[in-house]
């Protein structure tokens, strides 16, 4: 099938590894100290890797490739946990239980997500800045279990989320929305893309803003 994949510039590869280990289906790897494409079928064509890439050189390029094979790239995943566990040897079992993802869908930043995938039917959304995880020790299991997560940061981004975010509220059954931010005043263009999404799409939605501070306490 003719698709979107990525394709990496070995005379441009630095082999820094940025790539590697921002593709998390383990469609690149390091080979002879450059990225390569392993797997066009755990290729998902969503970019991740671009933007870690500090010398431009991932691409997109359409071409014949085989299909993106969720369930290759999810078994793929698990063999790399098993042969990669978590240290506390017999106590890993115990601590991965307790510290399990509540992250139900990738992409999860902003600029990558499209806005319509199927996982936005239906969906409670969280829109949290990406820094909030790090200050919140309990963000997974008290905000972004149940909800489908997105995150950005308007400072870094430099973008209006509120044409995106319009988009998928107005496409999309979405139930709830739910904005987590942090104090620091950029933060606040988060919260203001998400009301004039909110206003925009026309719906009445059940919402609210989640504001935190920068050593992890819940402000409001």
């Amino acid at each position: 099938m003719i698709r979107k994949i990525i394709q990496i510039d070995e005379e441009k590869c630095n082999g820094c590894g940025a790539c590697a280990s921002a593709c998390h289906e383990g469609a690149i790897g390091m080979v002879n100290g450059k990225a390569k494409l392993l797997r066009d079928d755990y290729c998902d064509g969503l970019g991740d890797c671009l933007p870690t890439c500090p010398t431009g050189a991932i691409s997109f390029v359409e071409r014949e490739a085989a299909a993106y094979d969720v369930e290759a790239v999810q078994e793929n995943m698990r063999k790399k946990k098993e042969s990669n566990p978590l240290p506390g040897d017999s106590h890993t079992s115990h601590f991965q239980a307790q510290t399990a993802s509540c992250l139900g869908q990738w992409p999860c930043q902003m600029k990558l997500i499209p806005v319509n995938a199927p996982y936005f039917n239906g969906a409670k959304l969280l829109i949290a800045a990406d820094c909030s995880a790090y200050a919140y020790a309990r963000m997974h299991d008290q905000f972004m279990d149940g909800k489908v997560t997105i995150i950005g940061c308007p400072k870094l981004d430099d973008t209006d989320y509120s044409e995106k975010l319009t988009q998928i509220i107005q496409n999309n059954n979405i139930q709830s929305v739910t904005v987590v931010r942090m104090e620091v005043p950029c933060c606040g263009g988060l919260a203001l893309a998400a009301k004039k999404a909110l206003q925009a799409s026309g719906k009445s939605i059940p919402w609210k803003i989640v504001t935190l501070s920068i050593d992890g306490r819940i402000m409001e």
